[in-house]
């Protein structure tokens, strides 16, 4: 393990309580708020399963976060060969001890992990997929360990730790000890029918252009591929720069990238780029946040994008609507209840 950081008393908590649990073959739920550092305190536990000669995998539902995950674990396992399973990966027939890799990779072995994580467990598609479920349960051993992580945990995961199933750790504060950022409510009074003029309402243009005027880089979550599509012309008309990206696109990795080192000044979004992501000083907006596929879980996970980074700890997270959901208030009063048991009045 050459991970040099230092865990949080409450990271350090989870990850003991964690470890104690693959040590037992037993499962575990680690739930932690979006930027509490999840990835940091499954390393020592994983470092102590490879010591053991056992066989580890962390599992998750999406490219994105395994694209996020590879360069953090190659850099606290440095003497570790890592495999990166994905869709367009350059894959090599190899046996590795430690592997990352999307759920689908996980069809491909049978018997083969002492340890399997599933981090983002409440994602889709893996939340709804009951085949991908059966592929974590046969990729394992018959005597294995099994953790989910997540920030977001569905009912079916929590109903396993009120039965008693799963063993349970919560971190309810982010490792640099500052409180999530709250979304506000912004009307946005029929926006479609504005893009179909071929405008962009003026709010909207407006929050862009401050985040384009102070240099802070920004997503803009749209509901569906259609709507982005049609306003990706009208944005670039004013900001040729801005990039847009969505889950078929073979160049979301680079796009990704670009933002990260502000090479761009913001990216278009579906909910693809819900989690899993981390960029430095980063504003958001949803558009269309009444949408029903935004529901209370992707807007908190969205939410969570902001205010990551110890040095940019605040940010701007605004939910442009037509109209004020229940998902959009629960969303809301979930980040408040987070910050009130983290202590934050």
């Amino acid at each position: 393990l050459t991970w040099e950081g230092q865990l949080t008393m409450l990271q350090q908590k989870a990850s003991k309580q964690l470890n104690t649990s693959l040590l037992q073959k037993k499962q575990h739920v680690v739930h932690a708020v979006c930027g509490a550092g999840k990835t940091e305190l499954l390393f020592q536990p994983i470092y102590n399963a490879l010591r053991k000669g056992e066989r580890v995998c962390v599992a998750t539902p999406r490219t994105d976060v395994v694209l996020e995950l590879l360069p953090r674990f190659q850099q606290a396992f440095q003497q570790t060969t890592i495999q990166a399973l994905y869709g367009g990966a350059e894959q090599k027939d190899r046996y590795c001890s430690l592997v990352l890799a999307t759920t689908h990779q996980l069809y491909r072995f049978e018997r083969a992990f002492d340890v399997v994580i599933v981090d983002e467990a409440d994602a889709f598609p893996y939340t709804y997929d009951t085949a991908l479920q059966q592929a974590v349960l046969k990729a394992k051993k018959s005597v294995a360990a099994t953790a989910l992580v997540t920030a977001t945990p569905s009912n079916k995961i929590l109903q396993t730790i009120e039965r008693g199933e799963a063993n349970y750790s919560f971190i309810p504060k982010r490792f640099h000890d500052h409180p999530l950022p709250v979304p506000r409510n912004e009307s946005l009074w029929f926006y479609n029918r504005q893009f179909e003029k071929g405008q962009i309402p003026k709010k909207l243009k407006k929050w862009v252009q401050e985040q384009i005027d102070q240099q802070r880089p920004f997503l803009l979550f749209f509901p569906t591929i259609q709507l982005r599509e049609k306003s990706k012309l009208l944005f670039q008309n004013y900001w040729p720069s801005i990039e847009s990206v969505h889950a078929d696109d073979p160049n979301r990795k680079e796009k990704v990238l670009l933002l990260r080192e502000e090479k761009v000044p913001g990216l278009m979004t579906t909910t693809i780029l819900e989690r899993g992501i981390t960029i430095k000083n980063v504003q958001v907006a949803v558009i269309g946040a009444e949408n029903k596929i935004f529901e209370a879980n992707a807007l908190i996970q969205i939410a969570g994008r902001v205010g990551r980074n110890k040095d940019y700890p605040n940010g701007d997270i605004v939910f442009f609507h037509h109209g004020i959901t229940t998902e959009m208030d629960h969303a809301i009063r979930q980040i408040r209840k987070y910050n009130t048991k983290a202590e934050f009045k």
